[in-house]
């Protein structure tokens, strides 16, 4: 399937539960499909290293899902290929004292990506429009009382869609992915993690307690993913009940989307150029 169809770029009629969580169509095979995740890594590592010496560009990553729906293994299958020193990777967690002294955009903006490397959020500052909704945990956040109202939560959208437009404004692009699993699908790779002994140190108790809110977060990602899909940074709603094929469509979208930026290394001037001769010719000179 094109992956433009998981492309969500305003659509105030979104209904996730409408949305397929298992590919549909004719789908390649999952051997096919690894060898074309391989070759969609190296491409993304040859974008990258003009991304690096371009200097111009950021871009950044953006992983949302519910447990178990395959981010980290998106992220070390799809980034394999990427050179560490131009990529980084940050998980964003229970936010720390000094993180809950700030407002809630800052532990994102001191972790975004340089001009030249791609920056990847494990979960990100739409956490605060997500557990935080969720588990009402605005009390931790010290705001005042008085800006706390009804309209919080369309406050924090209409906040995020002018952080977003003014990255994009200044040279970040970003992508947002959404790793559309079923509640059957967790259900069984939690028990995989039980029953699997190499996996046991994945599994949380905590896991099952938010699985019970499981409807909840499901509203709270469909009004996030409606208010925040915009032209300039739309989100991706992929099918992830087959890790494979969610990797596949994963590793597509970031080439296209860097293939799209023209990225090209920076040209040598006529000074350079006759520099790099009489390197040359003093290298080829030494004994």
């Amino acid at each position: 399937m094109d992956f433009n169809n998981y492309k969500i770029e305003s659509n105030l009629n979104l209904k996730l539960s409408e949305i397929k969580t298992k590919p549909s169509g004719k789908l390649v095979a999952k051997d096919k499909a690894d060898e074309q995740i391989a070759e969609n890594v190296l491409r993304m590592a040859e974008l990258q290293s003009k991304l690096y010496a371009q200097d111009k560009y950021s871009l950044l990553i953006i992983f949302q899902a519910m447990d178990t729906a395959g981010k980290d293994g998106a992220i070390s299958h799809v980034m394999s290929g990427l050179n560490p020193q131009a990529s980084h990777v940050h998980s964003f967690k229970q936010p720390s004292a000094e993180e809950l002294d700030h407002d809630y955009l800052w532990r994102a903006s001191k972790n975004l990506p340089e001009r030249g490397r791609i920056g990847i959020f494990n979960r990100s500052y739409y956490e605060e429009v997500l557990v935080v909704r969720v588990h009402d945990l605005l009390k931790n956040e010290q705001i005042p009382n008085e800006l706390i109202t009804k309209n919080i939560w369309k406050d924090r959208f209409r906040q995020i869609r002018d952080y977003e437009q003014y990255l994009h404004e200044n040279g970040t692009i970003i992508l947002k992915f959404f790793l559309h699993i079923s509640k059957e699908e967790q259900k069984q790779r939690l028990l995989d993690r039980i029953n699997d002994k190499s996996k046991n140190w994945k599994f949380s108790a905590n896991d099952l307690t938010e699985r019970k809110y499981w409807k909840e977060y499901m509203h709270c990602y469909q009004e996030a993913i409606k208010e925040t899909s915009t032209k300039l940074s739309p989100w991706y709603i992929i099918p992830s009940d087959k890790k494979w094929y969610a990797r596949l469509m994963i590793s597509k979208i970031i080439v296209k989307t860097m293939e799209s930026l023209k990225l090209e290394y920076p040209a040598v001037s006529k000074e350079q150029e006759k520099e790099l001769k009489d390197s040359k010719q003093a290298l080829l000179k030494e004994k």
